[in-house]
C-alpha cells in the first residue's frame, strides 16, 4: 500500500502516480547537478559538501528507508530462506551492477558533461536490452521493437558525432565530441542492460520487495566502498554536514521518497504497457528540466539525435502495443517480472 494512507490518494488513478514518478525521475540529474553547483558556492574545510558521490550516497540510504516502510511485511526470516545460494549470488551481481556501478558511472558522468548528453546517450540502455534478450534469453520481439530500437540506437550515434551547431557541420573537427563523460554514460548504459538480463532471466520469482531493498542496501555499501578505495578515507568526510543534510531532507524527500513511493504505487496499480508508455517520457521531462533548472538548452546534435530518439521510443511502443493485443502481459501483479518488463524498455529510472 502506499505509506500515506489517506482516503483520497486510493481514488487517485495508477497512471497519475507514475506521471509524478516521470516527472520527479526526469529532473533528477538536472537537479544533482545544481545542487552540486550550490555547493561549489558554498565549500565545507575546503570541499564541495554536495559532492556527486554524497548525493548518491545520502539518496540512496534515503531511498533504503523509503523501501523498508514500504515493504516491511516481506522482511520476514522464511521469505529469505526461500531464496536459494545461487539466486543470492545472481542478486548480489545486479545490486552491484544495478545499485552501484551503473548509478555511479551516471554520477560521475554528470560532473564531467552535459545533462542531456548523460540523458540521450543513456538511451543506449533500452535497444541493448532488446539486442541482449534476443540474443540470450532468445525472447521473441515484434518487429517493430527491433526497428525502434535501431532508430533510438542510430539517434544516440547522431547525439555524440553532431557538432553542437549548424555552422560546425563542414568542420572536421567538431565531429565526434566524446569525452570522457559520454564514455562514462555508455558503459553505464551496458552495466544496466545486463544487469536487467540477468534480472529477466534469474531473479523473475524474487519478490520485488526484496529484491528492491536488497539491491539498494548492497549497492549502498559497495558504492561506498569503492569510493573509498579510489579516492581515499577523507572522501565522505563532510557526509553529516548540515549544509549537506539540509539540502538532502529536500533532495530525498522529493526525488527519493516521492519518487520511489509514485513509482512503486503506480506499478501496483496499471498494467505493464500503461508504465511502459509513461516511462517513455522520461528523457523528455529530463531534458525540459536540464532547460529550466540549469538554463541548459539542446544543442544542434542533441536536438537532431534526440529527435531521431524520440521516433525510435515510438515506433517501439507500436511493436510493444500490437504486442500486447497477442499476449496477456497486461497483468498488475506486484512482481520483479513486472518490474524487469519495464525497465528493460524505458531505461534507468534513477535511485
Amino acid at each position: 500500500m502506499f505509506p500515506l494512507n489517506f482516503q483520497f490518494l486510493r481514488k487517485i488513478p495508477g497512471q497519475f502516480y507514475l506521471w509524478f514518478a516521470v516527472i520527479i525521475f526526469g529532473a533528477a540529474n538536472a537537479v544533482t547537478r545544481k545542487l552540486t553547483e550550490i555547493g561549489n558556492q558554498n565549500f565545507t574545510n575546503g570541499h564541495n559538501p554536495v559532492s556527486l558521490c554524497n548525493v548518491l550516497f545520502v539518496g540512496n540510504l534515503c531511498a533504503l528507508m523509503v523501501l523498508l516502510v514500504v515493504y516491511r511485511k516481506e522482511c520476514r526470516v522464511d521469505k529469505f530462506r526461500e531464496i536459494s545460494h545461487q539466486q543470492w549470488l545472481n542478486l548480489s551481481l545486479v545490486a552491484i551492477m544495478a545499485g552501484a556501478i551503473g548509478p555511479g558511472l551516471i554520477f560521475q558522468s554528470l560532473g564531467l558533461t552535459t545533462v542531456n548528453n548523460v540523458i540521450l546517450i543513456g538511451r543506449l540502455e533500452p535497444p541493448l536490452t532488446l539486442a541482449l534478450s534476443i540474443w540470450i534469453l532468445h525472447e521473441r520481439v515484434h518487429i517493430w521493437e527491433i526497428i525502434g530500437g535501431i532508430i533510438s540506437f542510430i539517434g544516440v550515434v547522431l547525439t555524440i558525432i553532431l557538432p553542437s551547431n549548424y555552422q560546425s557541420m563542414g568542420e572536421v573537427n567538431n565531429y565526434f565530441a566524446f569525452g570522457t563523460g559520454e564514455i562514462l554514460a555508455a558503459v553505464a548504459a551496458v552495466v544496466l542492460a545486463i544487469s536487467t538480463i540477468i534480472n529477466k532471466r534469474k531473479l523473475s520469482h524474487i519478490s520485488l520487495g526484496i529484491y528492491s531493498i536488497f539491491r539498494t542496501a548492497l549497492g549502498t555499501v559497495v558504492f561506498f566502498l569503492v569510493a573509498l578505495i579510489i579516492y581515499g578515507h577523507d572522501h565522505f568526510m563532510d557526509v553529516f554536514s548540515p549544509f549537506l543534510w539540509k539540502w538532502m531532507l529536500i533532495y530525498g524527500s522529493v526525488i527519493v521518497v516521492a519518487g520511489q513511493s509514485f513509482w512503486i504505487t503506480g506499478l501496483r496499480a496499471t498494467t505493464v504497457s500503461q508504465a511502459l508508455l509513461i516511462g517513455s517520457f522520461t528523457p523528455v521531462v529530463g531534458i525540459i528540466a536540464a532547460y529550466f533548472v540549469l538554463g541548459e538548452s539542446p544543442t544542434f546534435g542533441q536536438y537532431i539525435g534526440g529527435g531521431v530518439i524520440l521516433g525510435g521510443i515510438f515506433v517501439s511502443q507500436v511493436g510493444i502495443w500490437r504486442k500486447m493485443s497477442l499476449k496477456a502481459l497486461n497483468s498488475s501483479v506486484d512482481s520483479t517480472q513486472k518490474l524487469g518488463q519495464i525497465e528493460s524498455k524505458t531505461g534507468f529510472k534513477g535511485m
